[in-house]
């Protein structure tokens, strides 16, 4: 063991020493003494060495009372601490709490037995309360300890923690008070410390409460007041010195005592010599460095108001707004410019033009007849030529069926026109679908850098606005979360708009599920809060709780699905995704046809557009992107999307879709429809949604359905009609419902996949 360890536990051993000493000497009326055995038990319960509590408690009992009765009882109650302790070491058992208490309260059974053989009554009621009030003393102090010795002094103590600690401040003054040298009283010196310390670390009135808990110890010791004015005194001269430096609150503590006690004679035979415990309290707590206090503030409060850490953050928003906004100019910049290595196709006439001059020049440039065809009839040729290529690119190639007989009769070279036809009109088109392909990839490109520079922006006008924190709110949070013995470490609260309330708590991460923190702090925030994100703390077993204003409604959503009759795989796929905290979005998506081609199809779409919307892209930029990419495809397989973006703080709710079936809205047995008109996602180049903001309000149900189940009524009519009929408060029943009459449409079969998606809306 090194030096530094040595004198480590020599000091420990010293100081065990002499509470054991003060707390034997600690009574209630001097009758009842439950203090000393128990702080035994609490101390090595709190991870402090057992070979230095226990002969520390066995000296300073035996050294006030070396009777035969008090040694056997002293020894008894360190067998009842020693043996389950050492019985539990070895078997590598945790020592449950409930089972120290049975320890705690068997280890007095001797005073106990010694009373009732005495024949005294009122001896064996002392026993038994000294043993009962110890128990509850054990567990009150295991509370403080475990909040010192495991967390630190950068953390509040909690309701509970406060009043234990307060309790063993009671137990110490009251036996304080007959520990006088000469004269000279330890329970002044102690007492104008703690005063001055708990005044310079904590709020004002704390050192008052202290005062109050020091005097009542004192007083249920001696059943004598005498000290609890002088120490309320003490505490109301030095409070106004707080904000001051430390000597002024010293000066003043050593002025009081020698008024109270030279002109109030409030002190039997008070002399020079009293006011020394007083006068080197103040000495002590002046010499002390600053930074030993600012690590107890933690306890009672939080370290100053975190002015600076709040101005860094304004500070950061500010510098990432202005970066948002030079990226946002940047990827713009990029979309034009890909936009403009964008080259259009040539009109149909120019290439049937550049077409005709490639035949001709492979055919026509040596043939004897050149002259007469291409200058006498030159109009005639060309016309005739000019229909050979159309009919090459609508049919793909001709043939000598599709010769006009003039030609025919007259052009010696007629097999090669045609392969020259058929063959420059395959390249042709491979080329234009190459060419097209690699402009749709740069439209592509040019529409993500688009989106890119509008989220850049979005997310720059986000972060302009300054955030306004709230001190007062924090400190009242932090208090009223410990009343409620929920151990908080810190707290910031900050308002994003007049609607929008946030807070972040640091909270151990035993409490962090309590129901009761987001009342607390709705209460005090006055809007109902809720919890959205939950994470562990930098600093094991703490947790951080991100809170914000509750949305004005909630949402729960049910599917029923059939996949088509003979097929091993559905078409369509459906997701539900939390967009932010605030907005979902539910989205249906159907492949054309039916099995794995088919689902694959639709889950890529639905892929996609759940990436895009989550990434914050625009719904333009959205579909449009997903049609390109659906369309560069090789093979025709096209989809269906149906997607409802549902904001449960405002109550609307936006509909996106493109070649699916009508939607409804079920509100109090009236239903209203959203409809669609654009074609499939993968059809056409340029994607046209069908797009609509409706207000949705609690108890409504929005019905989200694939053409398998549509196409099985015979109008929409007759769908909006047996909606309104199977209304339901569960929105399970309904899915089940509009499936179950759709396969009865079919007389049972499922001639498509069917999908049906119901979200239900309600107050929160």
């Amino acid at each position: 063991m090194s030096k530094i360890g040595k004198f480590k536990y020599l000091f420990l051993g010293i100081g065990f020493l002499g509470l054991f000493f003060v707390l034997n000497l600690s009574s209630i009326a001097g009758v009842i003494f439950p203090f000393a055995f128990s702080m035994m038990f609490a101390l090595v319960w709190a991870n402090q060495k057992i070979w230095l509590v226990c002969p520390a408690f066995l000296i300073a009992s035996v050294v006030l009372d070396y009777s035969l009765v008090n040694i056997i009882n002293t020894l008894c109650a360190i067998f009842f601490l020693v043996v389950p302790y050492l019985i539990h070491y070895f078997c590598k058992k945790p020592l449950p709490i409930w089972e120290l208490g049975i320890y705690c309260f068997l280890s007095q059974i001797v005073p106990i037995v010694f009373s009732a053989t005495s024949g005294i009554i009122s001896s064996i009621y002392y026993s038994v309360a000294s043993c009962a009030l110890g128990v509850l003393f054990m567990l009150g102090a295991i509370s403080f300890f475990e909040a010192l010795f495991v967390r630190g002094f950068n953390y509040r103590l909690s309701a509970v923690e406060l009043i234990s600690g307060g309790i063993i401040l009671m137990a110490i003054a009251g036996g304080l008070v007959p520990v006088q040298i000469y004269g000279f009283s330890l329970l002044k010196l102690f007492v104008s410390f703690v005063l001055l310390a708990i005044t310079y670390c904590s709020k004002t009135y704390y050192s008052v409460f202290v005062a109050a808990i020091l005097g009542l110890g004192t007083l249920l010791s001696t059943l004598n007041p005498i000290y609890i004015a002088p120490f309320m005194l003490w505490a109301l001269a030095i409070s106004p010195f707080k904000t001051y430096r430390k000597y002024f609150s010293a000066i003043s503590l050593l002025a009081t005592e020698i008024v109270i006690g030279f002109l109030f004679d409030l002190y039997p035979d008070f002399s020079w010599i009293l006011i020394l415990p007083t006068a080197i309290s103040c000495l002590i707590f002046v010499l002390i460095p600053n930074k030993l206090y600012d690590s107890i503030k933690g306890v009672f409060d939080l370290k100053g108001d975190r002015i600076a850490v709040k101005n860094v953050v304004n500070r950061n928003r500010e510098v990432l707004k202005r970066r948002l906004g030079s990226l946002s100019d940047v990827f713009g910049e990029m979309d034009k410019v890909f936009r403009g290595l964008v080259k259009q196709n040539l009109s149909e006439n120019d290439v049937k033009k550049l077409l005709r001059d490639e035949i001709v020049a492979r055919n026509c440039e040596s043939c004897p007849d050149r002259a007469r065809c291409h200058r006498t009839q030159q109009l005639e040729t060309e016309k005739v030529l000019d229909e050979m290529v159309t009919i090459a690119f609508d049919k793909g190639k001709i043939t000598l069926l599709d010769i006009p007989s003039y030609l025919n009769a007259r052009c010696g070279r007629l097999n090669g026109i045609i392969s020259a036809t058929n063959s420059l009109t395959r390249q042709y088109k491979s080329y234009s679908g190459m060419l097209s392909n690699i402009d749709m990839s740069k439209m592509l490109i040019a529409e993500q850098l688009g989106g890119i520079s509008s989220v850049m922006r979005d997310l720059s006008k986000e972060v302009d606005t300054e955030i306004s924190f709230d001190g007062r709110r924090e400190r009242k949070i932090i208090d009223e979360l410990l009343f409620n013995d929920i151990v908080c470490s810190d707290v910031i609260v900050f308002e994003r708009d007049a609607r929008t309330c946030e807070a972040s708590v640091v909270v151990r991460s035993a409490d962090a599920e309590k129901l009761k923190i987001p009342d607390i702090i709705g209460k005090i925030c006055k809007s109902k809060m809720g919890v959205y994100e939950k994470f562990p703390s930098t600093k094991p077993g703490w947790t951080t709780l991100s809170l914000k204003t509750s949305s004005k409604y909630d949402c729960v959503f049910a599917i029923a699905q059939q996949t088509k009759s003979g097929s091993s795989r559905s078409g369509d796929s459906h997701s539900v995704q939390r967009l932010n905290g605030d907005r979902f979005m539910f989205s249906l998506c159907d492949g054309m046809g039916s099995g794995k081609d088919a689902e694959n199809t639709s889950e890529i779409a639905i892929g996609l557009i759940e990436n895009f919307y989550k990434a914050g892209f625009d719904s333009d930029v959205v579909l449009s992107s997903a049609n390109k990419l659906l369309a560069l495809q090789r093979e025709e397989k096209f989809s269906a999307l149906d997607v409802c973006v549902l904001d449960l703080k405002n109550g609307f709710a936006d509909f996106i879709k493109m070649a699916s079936p009508i939607s409804l809205i079920m509100s109090n047995e009236s239903v209203s429809k959203v409809e669609s008109g654009a074609l499939p996602l993968g059809i056409v180049d340029k994607v046209s949604p069908t797009t609509k903001k409706m207000v949705v309000s609690s108890g409504d149900n929005i019905i989200l359905v694939t053409d398998g189940v549509s196409d099985s009524f015979a109008t929409d009519e007759a769908f909006e009609d047996f909606v309104k009929s199977c209304y339901f408060k569960n929105p399970q029943m309904i899915a089940d419902k509009i499936l179950e009459q759709a396969l009865a449409n079919n007389d049972g079969n499922a001639r498509d996949d069917m999908t049906v998606m119901v979200v239900k809306i309600f107050d929160i």
